[in-house]
C-alpha cells in the first residue's frame, strides 16, 4: 500500500523542493556536455547564472549535480516514514543552504550592477525561489518533530 502521510502538506513541500533541486541538477548535468542553452555561449551563461565568469566544465559542475540530487533525495526521504535522523539533518542542511543563497541574493541586489541578466534573474527567480524552498525544506524537517510529539 502506498505511503499515506498524516499531513500531506509536508509531503507536498518535499515534492516541491525535490522537484526544483532535481531540475536544477539535471540542467547542470546538461551543461556538463558543453551545451550553453539558454545562453549563447559559456561566458553569457556564467554571467547569467553566477554573475561572474566561471567555467562550466564537468569538474566544476559534476560535484554540484551530485550535491543537488543528493539534497533532493534527502528531502524526499525526510517526508516519509520512518524518518531516520540522517535525513532530517540533511534536510535541515538543505534549508540552511537555501537560506544562505537567499540572503546572498539579497546582498547581490545591492552589490551587483543592475540591468544585467544575473541581476534580473536573481531579483525575479533565484532569490525568491530559494527563500520559498528554504521555508518548505524547513517545514519538511520540522514535520518530524511534530509527528513524534
Amino acid at each position: 500500500m502506498p505511503h499515506q502521510p498524516d499531513n500531506p502538506a509536508p509531503t507536498r513541500a518535499a515534492a516541491l523542493v525535490a522537484s526544483v533541486l532535481t531540475a536544477d541538477g539535471l540542467l547542470h548535468l546538461y551543461w556538463t556536455t558543453g551545451a550553453t542553452w539558454p545562453a549563447a555561449d559559456d561566458r553569457s551563461l556564467s554571467d547569467a547564472v553566477l554573475g561572474t565568469d566561471v567555467p562550466f566544465t564537468p569538474p566544476i559542475l559534476l560535484p554540484l549535480v551530485a550535491l543537488l540530487l543528493t539534497a533532493a533525495v534527502f528531502v524526499l526521504a525526510c517526508s516519509r516514514r520512518p524518518r531516520p535522523v540522517l535525513f532530517r539533518v540533511g534536510t535541515l542542511a538543505v534549508a540552511a543552504g537555501l537560506s544562505l543563497r537567499a540572503l546572498a541574493g539579497i546582498y547581490w541586489l545591492f552589490a551587483k550592477e543592475t540591468g544585467t541578466a544575473f541581476y534580473l534573474l536573481n531579483l525575479l527567480l533565484y532569490t525568491p525561489l530559494c527563500a520559498v524552498l528554504s521555508v518548505a525544506a524547513l517545514r519538511v524537517a520540522r514535520w518530524k518533530d511534530a509527528a513524534r510529539a
